[in-house]
């Protein structure tokens, strides 16, 4: 079982136009709501990134149920990765009803803690009002794409992620402008663009000869579930906690005032690209890994690592070289505010080139997430947390510029870099 750098790339691209899906819909509520108002920008930050840390959780549980399907596929098991995909399909679909009610009933009470601003808070639940009821869609939809990651049949999450782009776009303009809706209007055309992109990969997944071939039947198995509940719990809380502490990134930039606050969000809003990028190479990471082990080819581990990363920094340096010179005219996108584009220049460059340790730093996570050890994952997650949240508190203490918080992600993937390749170099997997 050989990958080379096209048969990576192919099974990626896919990957990360479907990683894509949710960036851009927050990429487009930033530049709509960039021409509405600071304060709306800057409560699109709070409320995204309070969004994304719920998400995660459900974005965590998919990557371990995409380790199990690919090592089932990987061992030529293909009827057991149908009803392993159902199992995850029921735990998933439960778990964002769960959360819709939980942000429906404590959001407000905690937000309301944290947040300094009076205007802010108030266009902050505006948003979740109607952005939480979206997890009905995007985790089932996360459950079909661990599915197709796992077989690496990824051709159709292109498909998924033009739909939710198409839809978005126009349904933003609608709702914020032509229904004067604002922040609100973007998180209802959020939603509805991933109910379209669910339905189409749907119908893709659950056609004809696929659910035969992969045992595609709706089934209740109790011993699978508990056995994707073991390996996906772990993996499932530290995609969590490695969000959260951008929430609390973000209050601490709230209370530098609302002009720093919308800086950052669009800082954010750009580092998406990269982010995407970064991500889809780092699942399919983990998805390689997994059907390697189940191949029995361990050997083959660090030569799939040193192959990603290679290709992931030939996508991201042109990318980042063009970002560089066409700085003014990128963030010049969201906002015509004179005093932003001076402010935004510095923490702009250093956002940029933590690309060179993020993607290495990512890819050897997931690489042992793909070994099955999702809990020794989570342990390294935590630590690095800590260590993260440490530096940020430090920070806030003293008078630094807004530049100066962004190099915490640097700490953050550097750390979970080396405990990652130390844990793959000496243990047996």
């Amino acid at each position: 079982m050989e990958y080379t750098y096209k048969k990576i790339w192919l099974i990626n691209f896919p990957v990360m136009m479907s990683v894509l899906i949710e960036q851009l819909i927050n990429i487009t509520d930033a530049l709509f709501l960039g021409h509405v108002g600071e304060i709306e920008l800057g409560a699109s930050a709070l409320a995204g990134i309070w969004y994304l840390a719920i998400y995660m959780l459900g974005f965590g549980f998919s990557i371990g149920l995409q380790v199990v399907i690919a090592r089932r596929n990987g061992e030529r098991h293909y009827a057991e990765t149908g009803k392993t995909f159902f199992q995850g399909l029921f735990f998933l679909f439960g778990l964002a009803v769960a959360l819709c009610a939980f942000s429906k009933l404590l959001s407000p009470i905690i937000l309301h803690r944290l947040i300094s601003s009076a205007e802010v808070y108030h266009a902050v639940i505006d948003y979740l009002d109607w952005r939480i009821w979206g997890l009905l869609f995007s985790f089932p939809f996360l459950a079909l794409r661990s599915f197709l990651v796992g077989i690496t049949r990824t051709t159709a999450l292109n498909i998924a992620a033009l739909t939710a782009v198409l839809v978005n776009i126009p349904g933003n303009w609608i709702f914020i402008f032509d229904l004067d809706l604002g922040i609100a209007g973007a998180a209802i055309a959020s939603s509805f663009a991933e109910l379209c992109s669910l339905a189409v990969l749907s119908i893709y997944v659950l056609r004809g000869r696929k659910r035969r071939t992969y045992g595609l039947y709706l089934q209740f198995d109790k011993q699978v579930l508990l056995h994707v509940y073991r390996v996906s719990v772990w993996s499932m809380f530290h995609s969590f906690i490695s969000v959260a502490p951008w929430f609390l990134f973000f209050v601490a930039i709230e209370h530098l005032g609302e002009l720093q606050l919308a800086v950052a969000n669009i800082i954010r809003s750009i580092s998406t690209l990269f982010f995407v990028i970064v991500n889809s190479f780092a699942a399919t990471t983990g998805s390689l890994v997994s059907n390697l082990i189940g191949a029995n080819e361990t050997k083959n581990v660090f030569p799939l690592c040193h192959r990603i990363i290679r290709l992931g920094y030939a996508v991201g340096f042109p990318l980042i070289i063009l970002a560089l010179i066409f700085h003014q005219s990128i963030i010049g996108a969201y906002t015509d505010n004179v005093a932003v584009l001076q402010i935004a220049w510095s923490p702009f460059v250093v956002m940029l080139l933590n690309y060179v340790f993020a993607l290495p730093g990512y890819v050897y996570m997931n690489a042992v997430t793909g070994t099955g050890a999702t809990r020794t994952a989570f342990i390294f997650q935590s630590i690095t947390i800590a260590s993260y949240l440490l530096y940020l508190w430090g920070l806030s203490y003293w008078n630094v510029p807004l530049a100066a918080y962004w190099t915490v992600e640097y700490l953050f993937v550097i750390f979970l870099g080396i405990q990652s390749v130390v844990y793959l170099k000496y243990k047996h997997y």
